[in-house]
């Protein structure tokens, strides 16, 4: 990318897994980045890696915690402080999250739910209309297969990632026409440090090798879906094989039926 056409991406969730392999790859792409996530001192380490390898590129780090609602507007304004105009957004921020009816602290709920959903349409409300005015935007939304149907037990992550997938597939609809593609990437099992965070180590060594894809896979394949204007992508050529199974109305009630016992 020419120096003076240089564009920005804001990568939410940067500090680790998926958002630093973002932040990785939009920099080799020659994009100025913001970085989001709570972990200030790791995202200042990855800013200075970034810079140390790539001439020329503006790196800022902004520091906030998604599951308030005030964060997106913070955001914004630093954004706007810095100078910034965001031509690519990477809504990656998420965690595993609370059980929906064994956690019974609601503030807990709703601040997972502020940062799944609420931080994902509000920051697509603030970067958005830019992206219209300048006729040039990608908006990538990191949802997952469980977004793809319902699974017993699962009462909060599946469905907050189904809400990303239709919010992404009607924006993609409303926005394509001005410039602005957007895509919400769907990975299955992923090698990140998501699931240490989680405290589900246990359940990725229960689960076949055959089902886990590296995170630079996910990451180029999503940056590619975008480019070519698919408002959903399923990574991993297993999971887009599943997929259509998964929603076809033959073999979904089948689907539904093998995902219905806790």
């Amino acid at each position: 990318m020419d120096n003076d056409k240089r564009r920005t991406a804001l990568v939410t969730g940067a500090s680790a897994g998926l958002g630093e392999e973002f932040a990785r790859q939009l920099a080799a792409r020659g994009y100025d980045l913001a970085l989001v996530a709570r972990r200030r001192s790791r995202l200042e380490a990855l800013a200075e890696e970034l810079r140390g390898s790539h001439d020329g590129i503006r790196i800022e780090v902004i520091e906030a915690d998604l599951s308030s609602a005030y964060a997106p507007d913070a955001i914004a304004a630093r954004a706007a402080e810095l100078g910034l105009e965001i031509d690519y957004l990477v809504n990656n921020a998420g965690s595993a999250g609370p059980d929906l009816l064994d956690d019974r602290d609601w503030q807990q709920q709703a601040a997972f739910l502020q940062l799944m959903m609420m931080s994902v349409a509000h920051l697509c409300h603030l970067f958005a209309p830019g992206m219209c005015e300048r006729g040039f935007g990608r908006i990538l939304n990191v949802s997952s297969v469980a977004g793809r149907i319902a699974r017993a037990g699962d009462m909060n992550y599946g469905p907050s990632k189904a809400y990303v997938i239709a919010l992404s597939e009607a924006l993609d609809l409303t926005l394509k026409p001005q410039g602005v593609r957007v895509s919400a990437l769907c990975p299955g099992y992923t090698h990140t440090d998501f699931h240490a965070v989680a405290d589900m180590l246990d359940t990725k060594a229960a689960t076949p090798d055959f089902l886990w894809y590296e995170a630079d896979k996910v990451v180029r394949e999503g940056l590619a879906a975008v480019e070519r204007g698919k408002s959903v992508y399923c990574s991993g050529r297993l999971y887009r094989w599943v997929d259509p199974i998964l929603q076809s109305v033959w073999t979904r009630p089948l689907a539904r039926r093998a995902m219905g016992s806790r």
